[in-house]
């Protein structure tokens, strides 16, 4: 008799703490330089037929957004600017800053890359569509003198 009454007392105590318990609330905080990519990946457009098999491979990568950038413009010795193809008809390039690199190879054996600023630049940002975060790897639709690059992002 007891020991029911106690548990009767117990649970009512335990339900009443429950009702006039103060909500836990997650705290979130995010970093305005994500609120800028965001905001500028919203406002620029993408083609998806530009880029093929994109494989996200480590969405945990913290690559810098700046750094990403500045290694784009930064394959074929630079092509930042008023260059407008990769010179020197490279079978290869690297382009790196901080914590980017893109390493550009031509997919077909014996091509060399010409990839223009405007075509590379739509084929990292629909790779940037796929896989938002962290390193990646895919295929540019043209770019070489026969056939596609295929292009990794990862850090050095």
């Amino acid at each position: 008799m007891h020991s029911s009454t106690l548990l009767s007392s117990v649970l009512l105590v335990a339900s009443a703490s429950l009702t006039f318990a103060t909500p836990v609330w997650p705290h979130f905080s995010i970093d305005n330089e994500h609120l800028e990519v965001l905001a500028i990946r919203a406002s620029t457009s993408v083609n998806p037929a530009a880029v093929s098999d994109v494989k996200c491979i480590d969405s945990s990568l913290n690559i810098v957004f700046h750094d990403q950038n500045v290694a784009e413009l930064g394959i074929c010795g630079g092509i930042a600017g008023a260059i407008t193809k990769c010179q020197g008809a490279p079978t290869s390039t690297v382009g790196q800053s901080g914590s980017a690199k893109f390493s550009l190879q031509a997919a077909t054996s014996g091509a060399t890359i010409n990839i223009s600023k405007g075509r590379w630049e739509q084929c990292v940002r629909a790779a940037r569509a796929v896989c938002p975060t962290g390193s990646l790897s895919g295929t540019c639709a043209g770019g070489a003198s026969t056939g596609n690059v295929d292009f990794t992002l990862g850090s050095p």
